[in-house]
């Protein structure tokens, strides 16, 4: 599985940005989905996560503000960031786990891409 991360860019505070986050494979309908960040000088910290059931999990931070969907026929996750603050200033990552009956635990990550919300 490869996954390819979109969407980052600049935006003023309070505004909104919609990250997207496509996989390769033939097997999304079965990955759990999440989306990660990590500010400068920070640990990277789960955002959202959507498992293959479609149940959510948000961080509190981000609750209220932030929405994760996935389309399982584009094979593509999103984070919609609304209200967003200064602090949500990060690089954002797509991850993609699930088990494999014959492999064990599977974990992907896209690569990065930035968010920058200015004051």
């Amino acid at each position: 599985v490869q996954l390819q991360a979109s969407g980052g860019g600049l935006v003023q505070s309070g505004g909104s940005l919609r990250l997207s986050c496509a996989a390769s494979g033939s097997i999304f309908s079965r990955l759990n989905m999440g989306w990660y960040r990590q500010a400068p000088g920070k640990q990277r910290e789960l955002v959202a996560a959507m498992s293959s059931g479609v149940s959510t999990n948000y961080a509190d931070s981000v609750k209220g503000r932030f929405t994760i969907s996935r389309d399982n026929a584009k094979k593509t996750v999103y984070l919609q960031m609304n209200s967003l603050k200064p602090e949500d200033t990060a690089d954002y990552y797509c991850n993609a786990w699930y088990y494999s009956t014959s492999k064990g635990p599977e974990n992907y990550w896209g690569q990065g891409t930035l968010v920058t919300v200015s004051s």
